[in-house]
């Protein structure tokens, strides 16, 4: 069984047998949480290797030529990018089956991550940015949370997925914990009290056993985000050489 260690540019790929499922992964890459989220709920026999993403193994752009994880590798077949992924296990492993069978909620679905994207793009711009850019972020994640908020209430039930977690909660959940990291040790300029439908499903998801297995070391998670803001990410943070 593979490390819980990085493995950087240099290091030799673990060997990979036969019929195991690997998810090449980071430990606090909300993307590769997004896989570790379906293949937990789904039960779903795997390992994890992790992945210094800032020096790279070369054999692993050899498996990836984005360099991204989460990537899944069984036998001769390598799948990346994470909602490609995730759709990838739910189609491969159909019981507890995450997506909707009617195509209109699949579209639905699917622009709604295209919203949320915005609002991860525009959260770490507000996050990185000097104070005098921040509002225009600001107001762009206020807009983005509106719509997040009316596709929720839209749905008539606690979840996007209605009254049961489905594949688009594990879509957005890894940003929404880490925003509930922040926001006990740093002032946000935006509160989720202030989307009632947000704010519940936030309450309601680490209810799910899947959710409670991956989640985050909150403060590890904040170790790491401090060592990445100074240019040296420790992506190893809270192991021990033997971890």
């Amino acid at each position: 069984m593979p490390t819980q260690q990085s493995f950087a540019t240099g290091s030799a790929c673990p060997e990979l047998e036969a019929g195991t499922l690997r998810v090449y992964s980071m430990r606090f890459c909300p993307y590769a949480q997004r896989a570790l989220l379906v293949l937990t709920y789904k039960n779903i026999p795997h390992e994890v290797v992790n992945i210094n993403l800032k020096n790279k193994p070369e054999w692993f752009l050899q498996k990836n030529p984005l360099g991204r994880v989460p990537t899944l590798e069984k036998d001769d077949r390598i799948v990346y990018e994470s909602a490609i992924c995730c759709d990838y296990l739910d189609q491969v492993y159909p019981d507890n089956k995450l997506t909707p069978d009617d195509p209109y909620r699949q579209a639905r679905d699917k622009m709604t991550v295209e919203v949320f994207s915005q609002f991860v793009s525009d959260f770490q711009k507000m996050m990185s940015s000097p104070p005098q850019e921040k509002p225009e972020s600001l107001q762009k994640i206020k807009n983005n949370l509106s719509e997040l908020e009316s596709s929720l209430t839209a749905r008539q039930g606690a979840y996007f997925g209605g009254n049961a977690v489905q594949m688009l909660d594990f879509l957005l959940w890894p940003w929404f914990e880490r925003i509930l990291i922040f926001a006990k040790v740093v002032p946000l300029t935006f509160s989720l009290e202030d989307y009632p439908a947000l704010c519940e499903w936030t309450k309601k998801m680490p209810e799910c056993p899947a959710v409670q297995k991956c989640r985050l070391d909150p403060q590890q998670f904040l170790e790491f985000y401090k060592s990445t803001k100074a240019g040296a990410p420790d992506y190893d943070v809270g192991l021990g050489k033997d971890s």
